[in-house]
């Protein structure tokens, strides 16, 4: 049985800290540059949540975190309201076993709930296992996506 749980609620006040600290592996397999400790993480953390971004973990029976879901609603001029996914990332023990899909829809019905018109995400190029799952889940690519870096 798989549970997915928000971390923080509707004001975006941090609800589960211990939950927070046992994603932190789990977060690292996406994003290895992630602080490798607890308080460094929950630090980082801090600065991401404050700037409007949500998490929702995917827990088994045991409450043992399976997936992490960073995402986060916001409004532009050409898609209107929407919800944007950061990071999904599905423990690399439990790959293909739903977990990356149970934290998709924890965002489809979020989504549904805030009146967003779009769900969207950015992959790296190089994710290809991530971009079949994407197509399967029904998205397509819309646009590329630039950056450059700074200083």
């Amino acid at each position: 049985m798989l549970t997915v749980v928000a971390l923080q609620d509707e004001a975006g006040v941090l609800l589960r800290e211990d939950l927070l600290a046992r994603a932190l592996p789990v977060h690292r397999q996406l994003r290895p540059a992630l602080p490798e400790d607890a308080a460094g993480y929950r630090t980082t953390m801090a600065r991401v949540f404050a700037g409007g971004a949500r998490m929702f973990v995917a827990l088994d029976d045991a409450g043992q975190v399976q997936g992490v879901a960073l995402w986060r609603i916001y409004e532009n001029t050409y898609q209107g309201r929407r919800l944007y996914l950061d990071d999904l990332v599905t423990g690399e023990a439990y790959r293909s076993q739903g977990v990356g899909k149970a934290l998709l829809a924890a965002c489809d019905a979020e989504a549904a709930r805030q009146g967003c018109a779009f769900f969207a995400l950015d992959s790296g190029t190089w994710r290809t296992d991530a971009h079949r799952f994407y197509f399967r889940e029904g998205f397509t690519i819309q646009s590329f996506h630039f950056v450059r870096p700074l200083g």
